[in-house]
């Protein structure tokens, strides 16, 4: 009998609760469901939208592989600059996949160019726009390329640093730790050098190819 005279308590209590604060309960739950609808409605907004940057993207993608011939001629000028204030305002508008392969074209085209301040910046762009994806890994690099065709092996390095560190992981990573051992040889530092192919050794045992290099070069540097 005292449990059921508890339950009927209890149940009396939450009664009261609710039409004491009947008000912000519904108010609170009209939200809730508001949210649930907006969310029901947003999602299928967002897959839409993303799917047409994708398709958006690959028609730059067709567009600039159809140029790349004749990308330096000059009666080709035109075409090639209309294409790339098209992605640049596309690729500052569109995040992750679509906003990252819109500036890894930017870049394609600059590098076609031999413009390697502009396709560093755009491969920079790549990389921060698509961090976790695994265009990062490649844009890293491919801006350690430029920076270092430009004379800036210091920023190289950071660039290859970042391609290997990339959440993504990347298949080309012993030939990135290898790059920064020799670009650690132009600075003139053999101890670095000999670190960073050591590194190659130690992080990559089983591939033959770049440490089979990075051991050829530290015996020669060792030699010196």
């Amino acid at each position: 009998m005292q449990n059921q005279n508890e339950k009927t308590g209890a149940v009396q209590d939450i009664n009261d609760f609710i039409q004491k604060h009947r008000k912000p309960l519904f108010i609170t739950a009209g939200a809730l469901l508001l949210l649930l609808i907006i969310s029901i409605a947003v999602f299928p907004l967002m897959d839409m939208y993303r799917g047409m940057a994708i398709g958006k993207v690959e028609d730059f993608s067709g567009r600039y592989e159809t140029l790349r011939s004749v990308i330096n001629e000059e009666y080709m000028e035109h075409d090639v600059e209309q294409l790339l204030a098209e992605l640049e305002s596309f690729a500052k508008k569109n995040s992750s996949y679509a906003g990252a392969k819109a500036f890894s074209i930017i870049a394609s085209i600059h590098t076609d160019r031999k413009n390697w301040a502009e396709a560093e910046a755009a491969w920079v762009g790549a990389a921060e726009k698509s961090a976790k994806y695994y265009l990062a890994p490649v844009a890293w690099f491919n801006a350690g390329i430029a920076a270092e065709e430009q004379g800036m092996a210091e920023k190289a390095i950071e660039y290859l640093s970042k391609s290997i560190s990339a959440p993504a992981g990347f298949s080309a990573a012993p030939r990135a730790q290898f790059s920064i051992g020799r670009l650690r040889e132009t600075l003139d530092d053999r101890d670095a050098a000999i670190d960073a192919y050591q590194a190659v050794i130690s992080g990559w045992p089983y591939d033959n190819v770049w440490t089979s290099l990075a051991k050829t070069r530290i015996i020669a540097l060792e030699l010196q």
